[in-house]
This record gives C-alpha cells, structure tokens and sequence, in this order.
C-alpha cells in the first residue's frame, strides 16, 4: 500500500509539474507576443522612397521630349535614385517617417542619403509637373499669382528660363511659394528648395530638370531649346493644385 501510495504521489506530482511548465511556457509567449504588438504599434514605420507612375506613355511629349529620353530617365536615372536611397536609410539607420522629416535634415545626412533622396523626391515632382499637348500658359491661380508677383507670365518666363539657362553644370530650376509670395530659384545637382541649408526656400510649385540626361539625346548641348519647348509641355494643372 505504500508502494502504491508513494507512486501515486510521484506521478500526480510530476504530471502537476507538467501542467505548471507547460501553462508557464503559454503564458510567457503570450506575454512576449504582447509586448512585441504593443512595440510595433507604437513605432511608425521607417521612410521608403517610391517611384510615382509615369501618367503618360514615353512618346507623349514629343516632339517636345523623345520618347528615348523619357524612358532611359524614368527607367534608369530615377528608378536607380529610388533604391539607392532606401539603400541609404536602411544601411544608415535613418528613423525619419516622412519626406519633410528627410529633407529637414539634409545637412546631417551622407552624401548617398542626400543626393539620391533629392532625385527620388524631384523626379517625382518633375514627372507630375508635365503633361502631353501644347500648354497654353497658366491660368486660374497660377496666372493671377504669377502677374501678382512678376507682373507679366512672360517676365516670369523669362526669369525661369535665365535661371535654368544660368545654372552652372546639372542641377534643376523652381518656382516656389515663400509664405505667400512666389520666387524663381535654381539648385545645384540634386538639391532642391525642401533642404533644410537651401538657399532659398519655399514649397516648390514647378520645377525643370536640366541635367543633360534630361535633353541631351535630342538637344544635345543647346539646353536653350530644350528650355524653350519644355514650356510647351507644363502641367499648369498641377500648379494650380499645388497653389492651393
């Protein structure tokens, strides 16, 4: 009877062992399982640049911009900004969440971070920026603000142009919106008005892109004429979103 007693003791001893191990183990899982939700719940996600559709076909701007150009730009030069720069977030460990986040701290960034995440972001804009046909010039908000501040739309024209025109090597001409009044501006490489040490800064409303992969299987090196039939493809539309 002891025998029997005592192996019963031992077994309903170690299956009670069991139980606790066990409902333990379940109960440590789902606590972890828990907290890990809660984590994940509270931290946004990290920045990732992507590539905006290209809205027309390759061929829709010419004769204005070739088809050729169109595609290597958008497949090749862009499509490569875009992953370098999730590139650069990732291997740098970069915790901003969004674009403004990004370009409020352009100055503290490496150069990959910086110059491919101002040619994602600009070539984005620039994209958006264009549309098939023959544009007729601004109008609506665009026009009225334009003449506000430059008096006539071919006064502006002609200081976008000199700024495009003038800007030594590659890089892009703006207009932009400082606080209620538009100013023409141009950047080097692939900075552009968001950066925090810009020069002269403003929510960008236009923006032309003079890199020569832009123009230079057409145009060659005349960028004037490049410059000139570029007006004949702008989005005004877009521009008058962008006005508010």
């Amino acid at each position: 009877m002891k025998t029997n007693s005592r192996r019963k003791f031992i077994e309903n001893t170690l299956k009670a062992t069991a139980v606790v191990a066990i409902g333990g183990s379940a109960i440590l899982n789902t606590a972890s399982a828990s907290i890990i939700n809660v984590d994940q719940g509270n931290v946004a996600d990290p920045l990732k640049f992507t590539q905006v559709p290209l809205g027309f076909d390759y061929g829709a701007l010419e004769p204005n911009i070739d088809a050729l150009t169109n595609e290597i730009h958008y497949t090749k030069h862009h499509t490569a900004y875009i992953k370098n720069v999730n590139e650069a977030i990732v291997a740098e460990k970069l915790s901003f969440t969004s674009e403004k986040e990004f370009f409020d701290n352009t100055s503290k960034l490496s150069a990959k971070a910086r110059n491919n995440g101002g040619g994602a972001w600009n070539h984005n804009f620039f994209w958006q920026s264009l549309k098939p046909g023959t544009a007729t010039g601004p109008d609506g908000k665009a026009k009225d603000a334009i003449v506000a501040t430059f008096g006539t739309v071919d006064k502006f024209k002609e200081l976008f142009t000199q700024a495009a025109l003038t800007r030594f090597g590659s890089g892009w001409a703006w207009l932009v919106n400082d606080n209620g009044t538009l100013k023409v501006t141009s950047t080097a490489n692939q900075d552009n008005p968001l950066f925090d040490n810009a020069q002269i800064k403003g929510t960008p409303l236009l923006a032309l892109d003079v890199w020569e992969h832009a123009y230079y299987l057409k145009y060659q090196n005349k960028r004037n004429e490049y410059i000139a039939n570029w007006w004949n493809v702008v989005n005004w539309d877009e521009v008058n979103k962008r006005l508010g």
